[in-house]
């Protein structure tokens, strides 16, 4: 048996730094990666999705360069480069990681899969590693809906898509998720028919109504089709070889075919093969891991962090899990994520940047509040930058006069939502905000008017 300190299980954007934290700290630490280092984020995620999306807007951009008064003739787009591009900085980015673990003192490396078979013991590629803490970092993979012939087709996930090396005739996406939105926009751009089907009234559902349709403006300006109320009973491949999927859709069977079919229904859990039950770790309906506010399971000695413990899943997210668990364990500490703000961002064109409650939420939570909206098409910034799409939203405590949430939907909105994600970690009130002397002209200056429109309430 071979015996450590530590145990981490994943190299995601949390076993990584954990795991390094751990080995400065003298422990002596074992990081085992079945696949590659950086987790979903560098290698499936963020940094392919992202730099694919960069080359969608700009070609979103040359056609709006006549406009500018700029001639403009964009030529077909070069998926292959694209491709190209995008695997160069994967990478670049996964090599930088290698070489980040490479060699560190107390730390050592293991390819292939961990499954437990007791409580403080695993086995990897048949050897048996044993440590007082463990730590599961496994993260999650998209899920797969139980229709009628869909594992009969060749459909597509938010992983496989990233590789497909022609542009869709006609792209269906099952979902109108955050992964949905973004991706369907980008193909549409790309130059795809896109149809998002999503079985509830309206996509976006967790989004309070009036971003949601502002988001669903923009992504139909892109000529991006939505079929709501619509459920997916059955998918086939006709003689064409083009995918066909039947739908209920207000209590009507309709029948749509596409070149590709993409599964955007959201995120399982990697826990399957870790054999959780021999070391006594409970998991809850969905296979997610069940832990308490310091991240510990229901078996002492292990952890677990990001995606695969359920909850909000961004990358910054397993990152902080990493530091409540480092500080806890190795400063002697008692951080919690009990009321930890969560941030985050669509990567739509434009962007959403979003923290905090949304207004539903804080009605639902009994808050009495003041609602502030500022339409971009109000902000100097975005008229004279030629992009007046979106709207900002902040949603206020009118006992306090502090904010709760904000919702920002414009260009660069998650840096603007950044300001104000500042402001609410130091209990800012709207009213310093509105008063504030910011750089002009900015988008962030307009939250001074964002503000300023309660004035009026």
């Amino acid at each position: 048996m071979n015996k450590f300190d530590a145990i981490v299980i994943g190299a995601g954007q949390a076993g990584i730094p954990l795991a390094k934290k751990l080995a400065a700290a003298g422990r002596r630490t074992a990081l085992i990666e079945k696949r590659f280092l950086g987790g979903t984020c560098v290698n499936d995620g963020c940094t392919p999705t992202k730099t694919m999306i960069a080359v969608a807007r700009l070609s979103y951009l040359s056609r709006k360069a006549q406009a500018f008064g700029i001639p403009s003739d964009p030529s077909q787009l070069n998926l292959s480069a694209v491709l190209d591009r995008k695997n160069e900085v994967v990478n670049r980015f996964r090599s930088g990681l290698e070489k980040g673990v490479k060699d560190i003192k107390n730390l050592e490396m293991f390819s292939g899969t961990a499954s437990f078979t007791g409580p403080d013991t695993l086995s990897v590629n048949g050897e048996t590693l044993s440590a007082e803490h463990i730590f599961i970092n496994t993260g999650a993979r998209p899920m797969i809906p139980a229709i009628p012939g869909l594992a009969d087709i060749p459909y597509l996930t938010s992983t496989t898509i990233l590789d497909l090396d022609k542009i869709p005739e006609h792209l269906a996406i099952i979902g109108s998720g955050y992964i949905a939105m973004e991706l369907g926009q980008m193909y549409a751009r790309f130059g795809s028919r896109v149809t998002i089907l999503e079985r509830n009234a309206a996509p976006l559902e967790k989004e309070d109504d009036d971003v949601a349709a502002c988001i669903r403006q923009i992504l139909e300006e892109d000529n991006v089709t939505f079929l709501t109320n619509a459920a997916v009973n059955k998918v086939s491949r006709n003689l064409d070889g083009q995918t066909e999927l039947t739908l209920m859709q207000h209590s009507e069977e309709k029948r749509i075919t596409c070149s590709h079919l993409l599964v955007a229904a959201g995120r399982a859990p990697n826990t399957e093969e870790l054999n959780l039950s021999l070391a006594g770790v409970k998991t809850g309906p969905h296979g997610y891991i069940e832990v308490n506010d310091r991240l510990e399971t229901s078996a002492p000695g292990i952890y677990a962090m990001g995606d695969v413990k359920g909850g909000p899943a961004f990358t910054h997210i397993s990152y902080n899990d990493h530091l409540i668990v480092a500080h806890n364990i190795i400063d002697k500490q008692n951080l919690s994520i009990k009321d930890r703000m969560i941030p985050y961002c669509m990567f739509t064109d434009p962007e959403l940047g979003r923290v905090g409650l949304t207004e539903k939420e804080a009605l639902k939570q009994g808050f009495k509040i003041k609602v502030a909206t500022l339409p971009l098409s109000r902000v100097a910034r975005g008229i004279e930058t030629g992009d007046t799409r979106g709207l900002m939203k902040a949603v206020i405590n009118t006992e306090n006069k502090q904010i709760l949430g904000a919702a920002i939907l414009s260009v660069s909105g998650g840096e603007i939502m950044s300001v104000l994600q500042m402001a609410m970690t130091g209990n800012i009130t709207y009213e310093q905000l509105r008063d504030t002397a910011f750089a002009h002209p900015t988008f962030s200056e307009s939250l001074n008017n964002l503000f300023l429109s309660l004035d009026n309430d």
